[in-house]
């Protein structure tokens, strides 16, 4: 007689193990501390089997009315439940171990070393934050363009569009990872080219806020590369120039000891004289025994030629920033030409000189090399110090009036 669940409620636990059969296999096992077990037995290839359905009253008696029903239909396929139910636990365990959240965890963690500490941190709360709710749990391999775009805009429609575009980097670095490993085929983020806006139009991506800019420098001062490249990233916030004259910088246009710096701007043929911090004399200095029998202050692999033009961009992209959204090698020269005129209050004329940028006067004269020279040796200096003290982590107060 098949089973019902007042027949089943009522049910009491005897000394022994006991069973109720319902129908077609299906019985329920009730143990002597009370619990009571679904089982289906069956037959396949001419073997007696058992198949395990949960408990009741977890699982009713529909659904194992039903989970029987499914047994019944594979056997008539020819497929053994018991072997369906191991593949499908194992295929579900797989997926797991392959799910986009577990596959970007070991890649972060993977390149945790050749970033800076501050960078994995930033990276990895910004994915547990605005991805890995929502495509996290799902198998890197199954995701699709438009789910990860449906992950952009959401971060996008709340004004973070830094953040959309900083995301797909990352989820693209995942897929790439996920590709060297094994686990998936392709990366669809590409797909997704001009789907989000530009962060920052055609300006060149820089850091201007001053926590941010002390982490960069930190990662700057913990660089493992070469230590030609290592000099010209210290040097880069420090003189924040062109990166293609940091790049061909020549000997003979530093005089260490009058801590200066004289070439020829490129872009508008003019000369241009740069003055040197302390802090710049010293990496210079050193660099100088290295580097200083041949022409160029950075020389390439051919000591003939100057460093490449993607050594920084390269240098800053292996320590873990985006050159297309955060920082490049141009983007120093805005860090510096925002930070020197809201938080230590130089003056605009005085920083646009330096930045070697025509600027008209009275005179009619649209650039002076030796103007606001004496203000800006005392910037240059003022600038690197301020960059010391944000690097060492100390508080920072903006200098005002006189002081300034």
């Amino acid at each position: 007689m098949p089973l019902s669940d007042t027949a089943i409620r009522n049910i009491k636990p005897a000394e022994k193990p006991y069973k109720l059969t319902d129908e077609k296999g299906l019985f329920l096992l009730i143990t002597p501390n009370g619990s009571k077990y679904w089982r289906h037995k069956y037959r396949f290839d001419g073997k007696e089997k058992l198949l395990a359905f949960g408990t009741y009253p977890e699982v009713g008696l529909k659904d194992a009315r039903t989970k029987r029903d499914e047994a019944r239909k594979l056997i008539a396929a020819g497929t053994d439940p018991a072997a369906h139910k191991k593949a499908s636990k194992a295929a579900k365990t797989e997926r797991a171990a392959n799910s986009f959240e577990v596959i970007c965890r070991e890649w972060l963690e993977n390149k945790r070393s050749t970033v800076a500490p501050a960078q994995h941190t930033k990276a990895l709360a910004r994915l547990e934050k605005d991805v890995f709710p929502w495509i996290g749990g799902k198998p890197i391999a199954e995701l699709s363009a438009p789910e990860i775009l449906t992950v952009l805009r959401r971060i996008d429609s709340r004004g973070a569009r830094y953040t959309a575009h900083k995301a797909k980097s990352e989820i693209s670095q995942c897929f790439r990872f996920a590709i060297a490993t094994g686990r998936a085929e392709r990366d669809p983020c590409p797909d997704l080219r001009g789907a989000i806006p530009p962060a920052q139009g055609e300006n060149f991506p820089s850091i201007t806020n001053p926590k941010e800019v002390a982490e960069l420098l930190r990662a700057l001062d913990g660089f493992k590369g070469t230590f030609v490249v290592r000099c010209a990233l210290l040097l880069a916030p420090l003189l924040f120039v062109r990166p293609g004259e940091l790049r061909k910088a020549a000997w003979a246009g530093f005089d260490l000891e009058k801590a200066e710096w004289r070439y020829l701007v490129t872009k508008t043929k003019t000369e241009h004289l740069v003055p040197l911090s302390s802090q710049a004399v010293a990496i210079l200095g050193e660099l100088q025994e290295l580097t200083g029998h041949g022409a160029y202050v950075f020389p390439g692999r051919d000591p003939q030629k100057p460093m490449s033009e993607a050594a920084v961009n390269a240098a800053l992209r292996r320590m873990g920033y985006d050159t297309k959204t955060e920082i490049t090698g141009h983007g120093f020269r805005a860090m510096a030409r925002t930070i020197l005129h809201e938080e230590l209050h130089q003056k605009p004329e005085v920083i646009e000189h330096q930045l070697a940028h025509k600027v008209p006067d009275s005179l009619g004269s649209a650039y002076n090399r030796t103007k606001f020279l004496k203000e800006r040796k005392a910037m240059m200096q003022l600038w690197a110090d301020y960059l010391d003290r944000l690097k060492a982590g100390a508080e920072v107060i903006p200098l005002h009036g006189n002081a300034a």
